[in-house]
């Protein structure tokens, strides 16, 4: 056993050292020359790219000339028919007739597949929960009343990750409890730690046989000013306006090119980040950030002449947030055409100082990984961990592909997460920059190694 331990260590040791200087070449010429910031600005100008937009047909085009024009080799795009959900002109809500504040105005925005409310709006008496369990125990309390979800993220949860994942379901299924319950609408507290008052979007879902209620997000500020008052005055009312609809869908398209490989060019590893964002802000860290670190860390190996062993291929994944179809259209095909992946990387947690890397794989590969650690260390990016890796490549992971998360540092990603908030301002050029070096290196080191 110590034999083993002590070889393991040596293999360990020459796997980080053999890459050294290049690990530290593509650190230096990131930081020298990196372009993942100005390609940031050139796909934030195309504005908010929700599915089935004409901004996000824009981004297919412009991220295609993106490739071609850093010589990437093989770029296409892939069909992906996505949905089209448009939130309309109107969203309002408002207090009506407090006994202590008169008529107020809220601040709110419509879930992404909700259905509008009546053309001239509903008004309703709301019913405040913080649980699923808490709007059952209400029983027949809840019919013709608007229930407002007002759980908070748990701030004690330094993974904010963490602490989105434990109050999510009330905007997922939020509607769907409220409307068993004989609810007429879902008010649901923004997913955000930031007291602000600007709300948070993000997809809902329906059941079969449930009805459909409309759902809206309501800013953090908002959401206390409404539990004070239901505190307060022990009956409050709302009205509420929403006038967002459901299209028939429509053609869009992933976006790939790649660095080919040299030894082994059929076998791939992906890059990914979601072309898509929500039509709130521009989506700079949402994804914007995570596609252009996957073009960047592309373009880093080929701009340093490093011929991989596999082929390392950039991913723009179409349909992230509003239904995974194009990261299912892309393992769809990966399966009909039985193409070899060998691991895929993606990034989605926002363009901040790389962390390290959330591994979803078996024991062996990720212990092989894991060894990698100390090549990050020098970017700050050595903390790895077992988890999921992304949405976009879960598809593939489930075919049984190794798959990898860029974790950048967490704490200020709700603030922006699918907001008006979420614009290049708030995007640091060297951190984003650091995060395209950090998949630059793993995909090298996957390319050889694994």
């Amino acid at each position: 056993m110590l034999f083993c331990c002590h070889s393991l260590l040596a293999q360990t040791v020459t796997a980080v050292e053999k890459y050294q200087a290049i690990t530290s070449q593509i650190v230096a010429n990131a930081m020298r020359e990196g372009q993942a910031f100005a390609l940031l600005t050139e796909l934030t100008e195309v504005g908010p790219r929700f599915s089935g937009s004409p901004q996000a047909a824009a981004a297919v085009e412009l991220t295609r000339q993106m490739m071609e024009r850093l010589e990437f080799e093989n770029v296409r795009l892939q069909t992906v028919v996505v949905p089209r959900w448009i939130r309309g002109a109107v969203e309002e809500a408002a207090i009506i007739n407090s006994a202590s504040m008169g008529t107020t105005p809220l601040t709110v925005c419509a879930l992404g597949s909700s259905v509008a409310t009546p053309e001239m709006g509903l008004t309703a008496e709301v019913v405040e929960v913080k649980s699923f369990d808490e709007l059952k125990a209400l029983g027949k309390k809840v019919a013709g009343k608007i229930v407002f979800f007002n759980r908070p993220l748990d701030p004690t949860k330094l993974n904010t990750f963490e602490a989105y994942g434990g109050a999510v379901d009330q905007r997922g299924r939020g509607a769907i409890e409220a409307a068993k319950a004989g609810g007429v609408a879902a008010l649901v507290r923004s997913m955000t730690t930031a007291l602000d008052d600007v709300p948070h979007a993000g997809n809902m879902g329906y059941e079969a046989g449930v009805p459909q209620i409309p759902g809206a997000a309501i800013s953090t500020r908002g959401a206390d000013l409404l539990s004070r008052l239901i505190a307060h005055e022990k009956k409050v009312t709302v009205r509420l306006k929403l006038t967002c609809q459901t299209l028939p869908d429509v053609p869009s398209a992933n976006v790939m090119g790649e660095l080919r490989g040299l030894e082994k060019p059929d076998e791939i590893i992906v890059l990914g980040g979601h072309l898509d964002s929500w039509d709130k802000g521009t989506g700079a860290h949402d994804d914007a950030a995570g596609c252009v670190q996957a073009i960047e860390a592309v373009r880093l190996l080929k701009q340093l002449g490093f011929k991989p062993k596999r082929t390392i291929r950039a991913v723009m994944f179409m349909n992230e947030e509003n239904g995974l179809r194009g990261g299912r259209e892309y393992a769809r095909e990966a399966a009909e055409m039985k193409v070899k992946h060998v691991a895929a990387i993606e990034s989605d947690r926002g363009g901040f100082a790389p962390r390290g890397f959330s591994i979803d794989a078996d024991s062996i590969t990720a212990q092989k990984i894991f060894s990698w650690q100390q090549a990050f260390a020098v970017i700050g990016a050595d903390r790895f961990t077992r988890g999921g890796s992304g949405a976009d490549i879960s598809p593939l992971v489930q075919q049984g592909v190794p798959g990898l998360g860029l974790v950048p540092e967490s704490q200020r990603y709700f603030d922006y997460h699918h907001s008006d908030n979420d614009t290049i301002d708030k995007v640091n050029a060297r951190e984003l920059e650091l995060g395209a070096a950090a998949m630059a290196i793993m995909a090298y080191f996957l390319s050889e190694e694994l």
